[in-house]
């Protein structure tokens, strides 16, 4: 028996048909689905379970704390850089030498002008001037490269020499750009 819609002309057997491989393709789909959906389950509580017993919210909590502690430690290392970078610019690293015979009667540059500066160029120049009857020892101050006392050839000689030092220290001091540690 044969039914026939009589609004369309369509079988109904036909159109009950390819409903029913319509449902069943849809039933696979949502077999499917359920195995994925089953599958993404297992892996999320597999991540938020995390190892020895911390769930991901944990650990990410964690490491933000640990990531302020390192901040903190950065800008406490940061302070005690210019700290030292203040105090070894304050201490003598430039020297310069020059030596010299003061007196044309003497021979083997017995006598000598020393300058011993920081690196803001601050510091003394000392001039030991030997003669038969002793040595003669005097000492100038030089503030930023100049002193206000007449310096002899073989001072400004030996200053000039300190001035133009480039030691390990002054390189290890290069500027550093703290602004990086005010995240």
């Amino acid at each position: 028996m044969l039914l026939y819609s009589k609004a369309f002309g369509i079988r109904i057997e036909i159109v009950l048909t390819i409903m029913l491989i319509l449902i069943i393709i849809l039933g696979v789909l949502l077999i499917m689905t359920f195995k994925k959906l089953l599958y993404m389950n297992r892996k999320y509580y597999t991540i938020m379970s995390g190892k020895k017993g911390m769930d991901l919210e944990e650990i990410v909590f964690t490491r933000f704390k640990e990531m302020d502690k390192v901040k903190a430690m950065a800008k406490r290392v940061s302070k005690e850089h210019k700290e030292a970078k203040a105090h070894v610019d304050s201490c003598y690293s430039k020297i310069g030498l020059k030596k010299y015979d003061a007196f044309n009667d003497m021979a083997g540059e017995l006598s000598f002008s020393l300058a011993i500066l920081n690196n803001n160029y601050s510091g003394v120049v000392i001039n030991a001037m030997h003669t038969k009857e002793g040595c003669f020892t005097y000492a100038k101050e030089i503030i930023k490269g100049e002193s206000f006392i007449t310096l002899s050839e073989e001072e400004k000689e030996a200053l000039k020499k300190a001035m133009t030092t480039e030691d390990e220290i002054a390189l290890l001091t290069t500027p550093v750009d703290d602004d990086i540690y005010d995240i």
